[in-house]
């Protein structure tokens, strides 16, 4: 994730530092995956696997932070080393977060099982979205252990994709509530499915957005897509 150092052991941490992290991230793109199989299956055991997956997530998170504060205080980096530190431990909170959406996901589909109301409402579009909100955190964790700016922009690009598909949805959901009220129930279980996604996405943008911070040393969390690419695409100072 880094340059190299004149303390081996530094490199050394921070390469389990990166090891950690993309550890966590494939975790979190386990439980999405179970999420989503859960919402095609409706299988209430792999809704639990997802459960007891976020206990695991829970405990990484914090022994990674731990990680992270005891190279602080050992090393008391500076400069890019800081920025890559502060970002890990941003994008540790992301990930966590993905976690929790994920279980929503899942929390949501045991109840619609459990209601009897699966088949009811046609969710192509929650399906297309769940895939590429997997595909974007794997991918912004790829382009955080390369610290590559030019992935990171695309992510963000991408990222109006899945909030395209969301408002498609949406638009359908209350199609079907207004036609026919019997459904607002499970609709309004599926909206928030949707809306779980699509914040999936957005923490996978968050995580892109850290890569230009590190490499670039400019905090482009608030600004407009273009002048994230156009930051990120520009060269090193």
């Amino acid at each position: 994730m880094s340059d190299k150092h004149l303390s081996s052991q530094f490199d050394a941490d921070l390469n389990l530092l990166s090891s950690r992290l993309l550890e966590m991230g494939g975790l979190v793109e386990l439980q999405i995956a179970r999420a989503m199989e859960a919402l095609s299956t409706f299988d209430l055991a792999v809704v639990e696997q997802v459960m007891e997956d976020e206990h695991r997530l829970n405990a990484m998170e914090i022994e990674i932070d731990e990680e992270l504060s005891n190279i602080i205080a050992r090393r008391q980096p500076a400069a890019r080393d800081l920025r890559l530190l502060m970002a890990v431990s941003k994008s540790i909170t992301n990930l966590e977060r993905a976690g929790d959406e994920a279980r929503k996901i899942a929390k949501r589909t045991r109840r619609i099982a459990q209601e009897g109301a699966a088949r009811t409402i046609n969710i192509a579009e929650i399906k297309l979205s769940g895939e590429m909100a997997s595909q974007m955190v794997r991918r912004a964790l790829d382009a955080f252990a390369r610290l590559d700016t030019v992935a990171a922009a695309q992510i963000v690009q991408d990222d109006h994709a899945i909030d395209e598909e969301f408002r498609a949805f949406v638009r359908k959901l209350v199609s079907y509530m207004t036609e026919d009220p019997r459904t607002i129930p499970v609709g309004l279980d599926y909206l928030f499915i949707a809306k779980a996604i699509e914040r999936i996405g957005d923490h996978a943008t968050n995580i892109a957005e850290f890569v230009v911070y590190v490499v670039k040393g400019t905090d482009v969390r608030h600004v407009s897509r273009e002048q994230l690419e156009r930051e990120a695409l520009g060269t090193d100072d």
